[in-house]
């Protein structure tokens, strides 16, 4: 968690001003980081979850993601409540865990407190749609 919040301090989000850091713990013990980038055309962007884990799929694609640790912050009110990944991001989560036959715990936070874990994405995204399904 602790090197989610160093990446989320440095995340490009000049239009939200809510800041969102990912650390990703893989297999082979490297730990895979990602913040949010924000683009002028707001769909351009990416959240800090699919930057980290989509660098470890590129990086180390035969690595399994064994956690991820996520906090989100605003740089006008502070967050002090849990911040689950978005929709989006959901299903890039599940999209990993699909292929690696494997839960990804997810632990996830403010910009400080309490920190939630679901113990797989499917805690957080059930009935989930994957490649079995088409």
């Amino acid at each position: 968690m602790t090197m989610a919040i160093d990446i989320r301090k440095k995340a490009y989000a000049p239009y939200s001003r809510f800041q969102v850091g990912a650390a990703l713990l893989l297999s082979n013990d490297v730990i895979v980081t990602g913040n949010n980038q924000e683009n002028a055309a707001y769909p351009s962007g990416l959240c800090a979850e699919r930057v980290a884990i989509y660098h470890a799929g590129a990086q180390y694609p035969k690595e399994e993601v064994s956690l991820m640790a996520i906090t989100a912050t605003s740089l006008d009110n502070p967050v002090t409540t849990p911040v689950p990944p978005c929709g989006a991001c959901r299903q890039a989560i599940a999209e990993y865990e699909v292929k690696q036959a494997k839960s990804i715990e997810i632990y996830f936070m403010g910009e400080y407190g309490v920190v939630y874990k679901a113990n797989s994405i499917s805690d957080l995204l059930p009935l989930m749609f994957d490649g079995s399904q088409l």
